[in-house]
């Protein structure tokens, strides 16, 4: 099962589903993804980091972060958390903005839906993302979507290994 990472696009409903399997506990898995100081372990791929702004994990709270490059460039995202079932799931609209959390227009925001199940192995944690339109999830992809999301799952799954 190591590192084995379920990516599927559907460009018919505009959404990206992806799948991993931890062998970890899902409240241990459940904290890597809901508290800020362990997410910004993992969350951007390597060199880029991930640093919180601000984090308020409960229904209409805000996760606000900087994906800070090699070379000092910082983009920043938010998410805003919808109906939060603890240790089973959560949803938020994702979007990206600036330093201050102001949205950019420019770009719809996504709606992410994550689910976690304990299995035989551990966690399996499934994303589903949901883009306002094919542009958008194209442009999205083209930015490197993929690969730089399974980087950042693959580096929770070194950090779960040796906890």
């Amino acid at each position: 099962m190591e590192s084995n990472i379920v990516f599927n696009t559907d460009f018919e409903s505009n959404s990206v589903y992806v799948m991993k399997i931890y062998k970890a506990d899902v409240s241990k898995v459940w904290d890597y993804f809901t508290k800020s100081e362990l997410l910004d372990q993992w969350w951007a791929p390597k060199p880029w980091k991930c640093e919180t702004v601000k984090m308020d994990f409960r229904e209409n709270g805000i996760w606000h972060y900087a994906m800070k490059g090699p070379d000092g460039e910082k983009m920043y995202s938010q998410l805003k958390y919808g109906e939060i079932t603890e240790h089973r799931s959560f949803d938020g609209l994702s979007a990206f903005c600036d330093e201050q959390g102001n949205i950019n227009e420019d770009f719809p925001a996504s709606q992410w839906l994550f689910g976690f199940t304990g299995v035989e192995e551990g966690t399996k944690v499934s994303v589903n993302i949901h883009y306002s339109s094919q542009e958008v999830m194209k442009k999205m992809l083209d930015m490197g979507f993929e690969g730089g999301f399974k980087m950042g799952l693959n580096q929770l799954e070194e950090i779960l290994k040796n906890k």
